[in-house]
Formats: structure tokens, C-alpha cells, sequence
């Protein structure tokens, strides 16, 4: 059984890119530190989702990181990630929790503080608070909450759930956001197109510490 860890307040997310793998893009953040790997696969059979997640598991355990594995709560029992983050249009967390028990983590998204409020009563353990700003990785995006409604949510919100910032996030936003009351942030695109990710990635990481 895996130990849960703790939330990270840097959750690194791949996507999909036609020169490079998802396996590939999570060996290359976890070398150069990255520690929390949300696996992030679209538009791909069962299958060849299944191959995916247990060769990027594979390379977590090599670096002692997280793997979480986004949307498939089926693929993260199979391959025994540390635990699943689910959109609203997944399976239901009691059903998750039930499925993967108590010491898996399961995340989830929010858009509004009434959604983080409702996810708190379902116990989740870290909330995905987007979309920061308009984002080309996720299809039929939500309302753009901007430095803005991070602010007023984190004000309203009085329980401790970390509030993770998604969807756009750029590390000149990292200071800011932080500023604002979320607890961390999630990165792809900044990460994954990144022509020096070696030199990125350690600029994220020292900007969240």
C-alpha cells in the first residue's frame, strides 16, 4: 500500500503533444524535480491509456513522485497511483473513495466557491480552482476566475481543503496567486512548450517555495 503524501503545492500536469509522450514529458519533470505528476490523457483507447499510466508509474516510483491520474478512477486502481483527480463530469468522489479506500488521494474540480463548499462536505483532499485564464487544454471551459476571484473565493472560504489554482498558470503568475490565499498551483502548457524546461522548471519551483 502506497503511504499518502501530502498535497504538494506544485501539481505538474502532462497533455497531449504530437513529438512527445506523456511518459517522456513526466521522466523529464521528474528529473529536473518535479515531485507531484498528474497524468493528464485524452481522446486514447482504455488500452492504450492503461500502457500509458503504468509507464509513467513506473517513472514515479523511479523518482519517489506522486502519481495522480486525472479523470479514471479504473486506470489509477489498476496501475496503484497515489490517486485520481475527477471533473465534475466523473464518477461521484463517494464512489471513488469507495473504490480506492481511504488512503488514496482523490482532488477534484471547482469553479465557484459553492462547488469548493460542496466538495468539502465530500472530503475530498485538494480542490482544482479553475480556470485561472483561458486555457487551449481543456475542452468547454468554465468562467475565467482571474487573480480576482481567487482573492474573494479565498476570503469567503474558511475551511482548510488546499484550493490548487489551474488553467493557464505562467510563472510570472505563480507570486500573485499565491498572494491571492490559494495554497499551490497546477502548471502544463508552461512546462510541456517550454524550449528550456530544465531552466523553467526550476524557476517554478523555487517561485512556490
Amino acid at each position: 500500500m502506497l503511504k499518502r503524501p501530502d498535497i504538494s503545492k506544485f501539481h505538474y500536469l502532462t497533455q497531449e503533444i504530437p513529438e512527445i509522450s506523456h511518459v517522456a514529458l513526466a521522466e523529464i519533470a521528474c528529473s529536473y524535480g518535479i515531485r507531484w505528476v498528474q497524468l493528464r490523457v485524452k481522446e486514447k483507447s482504455y488500452q492504450d491509456w492503461l500502457e500509458i499510466a503504468r509507464a509513467t508509474k513506473q517513472v514515479c516510483d523511479d523518482y519517489d513522485a506522486v502519481l495522480i491520474i486525472n479523470d479514471s478512477v479504473e486506470i489509477a486502481k489498476e496501475v496503484n497511483a497515489h490517486g485520481v483527480h475527477l471533473g465534475k463530469q466523473d464518477m461521484s468522489v463517494e464512489q471513488a473513495r469507495s473504490l480506492l479506500g481511504i488512503n488514496k488521494i482523490i482532488g477534484a474540480t471547482a469553479n465557484t466557491l459553492e462547488d469548493i463548499e460542496y466538495l468539502e462536505t465530500m472530503r475530498v483532499d485538494y480542490i482544482g480552482l479553475g480556470p485561472f485564464r483561458f486555457t487551449t487544454t481543456k475542452k468547454n471551459l468554465a468562467s475565467v476566475i482571474g487573480f480576482s476571484g481567487y482573492e474573494y473565493i479565498a476570503k469567503q472560504y474558511h475551511g482548510d481543503i488546499p484550493i490548487i489554482a489551474i488553467g493557464g498558470v505562467g510563472l510570472e503568475d505563480i507570486k500573485p496567486l499565491l498572494i491571492t490565499g490559494v495554497y499551490g498551483v497546477a502548471v502544463s502548457s508552461a512546462v510541456n512548450l517550454s524550449t528550456n524546461k530544465q531552466e523553467d522548471i526550476a524557476q517554478f519551483l523555487n517561485s512556490i517555495i
